[in-house]
């Protein structure tokens, strides 16, 4: 054969057809606006300000480029911290300080930071196509009979300044946690509505705008002594704290500065808390926001408790937000006290866990169930705590063919605590029935791996922790120990992408998933915490499918996108998967006790039961940059955010009902992930999987791609669907497939042909002949090629022969 055929058939396009294996076994499971902080280069900001504002909300494509990827999994210290590795490019070291903290603990020492030099990511270049390598990185398991690093012990608890959380002697009421009604809270006077007694809850936030029903304090309508809050605390109550705070608002500052304290059993006669012989007056506050402990100096026995304002900000009016620690007293009348009991009937361990507790019982879990159950590290904090996950499966540490990988994180930020509990709870009690032989887990447990990090922000929990529930305010701990709000540190993948869709005239070249991330994310000057670096190799490293991300300080479940397109504070901003991702919000928020609560009140400024408590993040308020859109752009994984509770720490008291509110939620989020189709894409001589093949689905704009052995899965809702898989060397391939209402997915397997160009470069490569039936394959398409080449020729001449006598004319 000449190499002029050879080379003519290189130029053909084919189509070939589709045949089915039967391979897998079938699954039979089933806030506040915040400023943000927008990562972006000059160069993108120019060409974002130059845009015509557009509302186009189908999700977009950008060309192929070679993506950027992480390497190995890198466990980041305060020594040393690792930039941000692509695969193809060898890392040179540079030397940064580290960013002051905007909190002093323990003097870290100097970082040494690793990064790279990247080619500058073009969404429209024209490239040359290789196939990626897609390999599979394991995470070593953890032996937590170690101890702790004696350096890190050093850092994070600093003897000669350790902290321990206060101790207090009774719980709170829980006006935080909204347990205390509306109708429990009175007052002398009141401004307007939005200052009522109802909004004087400890760490509540205002709106944007003062004037609205949601402002961010109780606030008297009178300048004087004599006005009072009041708490009905329903039954006879041992009162022995109150907190007080001043108001939320980024427009007022109004705070209490001293204050007394009465109580009564009828509202009629009231009694001071005394001091000695004098009526003991306690100091308040000095800022708004820091909560400010008063305890009595003998506990009061009564019904009702009133909160007296002495003196306060002299520029400002009596505003406060209070909590108040008392202890429900026996009530002898009650012949039934076992009908009054709230809480759980689960045997699990309803406390808060520090780092080293933590440890402890994810030790004991894996004690009490080695067979399903492996502990491993993705990394370290900047202070050097490791990042613990722990993995269920009936097979831990292997990824099964065709099993699913599904994730929970919790801790993002460090002082919504919430998350980081209810992963622990819910690995002791997968333990637990999983012994006991529940069906409905053992499923779980087979069908599905499981990954569980129930601390993405050690270092901020531990700054909040040793605060306590109630005094760690709204903000103390939220962000890592260099002050980064990991909810705003990812790669903006979605400015890459709409810009390409502005730039780009040719919109064939545009492609809608795996994101490459931008040059300056990985540069020197890149501001990106060790910790978010290490969750971004953790997701390119396991073909993670569906995914939740534990947050606190409000109810309500959000989806992507969590970014505006045009920066607009904030848009409804939706994906290609909108429908799918609504079902997921829809599955947590109406199987949550308190979401689904028709009665319930909203927890601070917005009311989400209007949203039937699901909502476009975007929606809500813009976020750049974070994890939910990261995910979802860059890799297979569809991600929502649960907002757990009104409480971003609560009491450890209310944990119990609070494990009892989110169970079956979080169950029964985790069995959606056996919803849609999946399947293995495989070659048809070799019965080898083939690793990211391209997985198409009719009328959604957004591809997946298949792992390293070649298995997939795509979430669906149920319906019809024609499907396309394309892989580089081979012909694509389409079937239908259809996704019934069952609690299982529809398996669609995929064999695929090598293309003639790809074989005869393998034949090649190992010096065989070629055999008869691809030299009579490449002879036809030689033919076919002239044919064409002769046909568009004969075109090409009949109009200019057209044109030649239209002229004489």
């Amino acid at each position: 054969m000449t190499p002029t055929v050879i080379f003519l058939s290189f130029l053909t396009v084919l189509v070939g057809g589709v045949t089915s294996l039967p391979s897998l076994k079938t699954s039979t499971t089933t806030v506040s606006y915040n400023v943000t902080y927008i990562q972006t280069s000059l160069s993108t900001r120019s060409v974002r300000a130059g845009v015509k504002r557009r509302t186009t909300n189908t999700s977009a494509k950008i060309s192929p480029t070679k993506l950027s990827k992480f390497s190995e999994t890198v466990e980041a210290t305060q020594e040393t911290t690792r930039g941000l590795k692509p695969m193809t490019f060898k890392p040179t070291e540079g030397r940064t300080i580290a960013p002051k903290p905007t909190t002093k603990p323990s003097k870290p020492t100097e970082v040494i930071t690793k990064t790279l030099k990247t080619t500058t990511v073009n969404p429209t270049a024209k490239t040359k196509k290789t196939t990626p390598k897609t390999t599979p990185l394991s995470f070593q398991t953890e032996d937590l009979n170690e101890d702790i690093d004696k350096s890190v012990e050093r850092r994070v608890w600093n003897p000669k300044n350790s902290e321990e959380p206060p101790v207090f002697e009774c719980p709170p009421l829980g006006l935080e946690s909204l347990k205390v009604k509306d109708s429990q809270l009175l007052s002398s006077s009141y401004k307007r509505r939005g200052l009522g007694p109802h909004r004087a809850r400890l760490n509540i936030q205002s709106g944007i705008e003062d004037g609205d029903i949601y402002d961010g304090a109780w606030c008297a309508q009178h300048k004087d002594k004599n006005q009072w809050l009041q708490v009905d605390a329903m039954k006879l109550t041992r009162f022995t704290a109150v907190m007080l705070q001043g108001r939320s608002s980024i427009w007022s500052l109004d705070f209490v500065e001293t204050f007394k304290v009465q109580v009564s059993n009828d509202t009629i006669k009231w009694k001071p808390c005394m001091n000695g012989t004098e009526e003991a007056v306690f100091e308040g506050n000095q800022d708004s926001e820091t909560p400010v402990l008063a305890v009595l100096p003998e506990p009061a026995m009564a019904r009702y408790i009133r909160i007296n304002p002495q003196t306060w900000f002299k520029n400002g009016s009596i505003c406060l937000r209070a909590e108040i620690m008392g202890c429900e007293l026996p009530d002898p009348n009650n012949i039934y006290p076992w009908q009054a009991e709230e809480g759980t009937k689960d045997k699990l361990d309803f406390r808060h866990h520090n780092y080293k507790e933590m440890r402890k019982l994810m030790k004991s879990v894996t004690e009490m169930c080695p067979d399903i159950t492996r502990i491993y590290s993705i990394g370290k904090s900047y202070m050097g705590l490791k990042l613990y996950v722990m993995e269920i499966s009936d097979n831990p540490g292997k990824h099964e063919l065709g099993e699913p990988e599904f994730r929970y994180v919790a801790g993002m930020h460090g002082n919504e605590v919430l998350g980081r509990e209810l992963l622990l709870n819910l690995m002791e009690y997968m333990c637990q029935e999983y012994k006991r032989g529940n069906q409905r887990i053992v499923h779980l447990v087979k069908e599905t791996r499981i990954h569980l990090l129930p601390s993405m922000n050690p270092d901020g929990y531990e700054m909040a922790y040793k605060k306590g529930s109630e005094l760690a305010g709204w903000a103390f701990g939220r962000n890592s120990y260099e002050g980064i709000d990991m909810n705003h540190n990812f790669a903006d993948l979605n400015t890459v992408m709409w810009d390409a869709i502005e730039l780009e005239t040719d919109k064939s070249k545009l492609i809608n998933h795996y994101f490459p991330i931008p040059e300056y994310y990985t540069s020197e000057e890149a501001l990106v915490a060790p910790e978010t670096r290490a969750v971004i190799s953790w997701m390119q490293n396991i073909p993670f499918v569906l995914s939740a991300n534990l947050h606190g300080g409000e109810l309500v479940v959000t989806y992507p996108f969590d970014m505006t397109r045009d920066w607009a504070p904030k848009e409804d901003t939706p994906t290609a998967d909108e429908s799918f991702f609504r079902w997921l919000a829809t599955v947590y928020a109406s199987t949550n006790h308190v979401m689904s609560n028709p009665d319930r009140r909203p927890c601070h400024n917005e009311d989400f039961l209007r949203h039937n408590n699901i909502i476009n993040g975007a929606s809500w308020h813009t976020v750049p940059g974070s994890m939910n859109d990261f995910s979802y752009l860059h890799t297979n994984c569809f991600e929502v955010t649960v907002e757990l509770s009104c409480d971003k720490f609560p009491h450890a008291s209310e944990l119990p009902i609070e494990w009892e509110n989110n169970k079956e939620s979080l169950l029964i989020y985790m069995e959606q992930i056996h919803r849609g189709i999946k399947g293995v894409v495989r070659d048809k001589d070799t019965e080898a999987g083939i690793a990211d093949a391209i997985i198409k689905v009719d009328d959604i704009d957004h591809h997946i791609r298949s792992a390293f052995e070649g298995d997939y899965w795509r979430l669906l809702n149920p319906g019809e669907y024609h499907i396309t898989v394309t892989a580089e060397g081979y012909i694509p391939a389409s079937r239908n497939c259809r996704v019934e209402y069952d609690h299982y997915p529809t398996i669609c397997d995929f064999q695929l042909t090598k293309t003639p160009k790809q074989r005869l470069r393998e034949i090649l490569a190992k010096g065989g002949k070629i055999p008869k039936d691809l030299q009579l394959r490449l002879r036809q398409l030689r033919i076919r090629k002239l044919r064409a080449s002769t046909k568009l020729i004969n075109r090409r001449r009949a109009s200019q022969q057209r044109r030649a006598r239209g002229t004489r004319r």
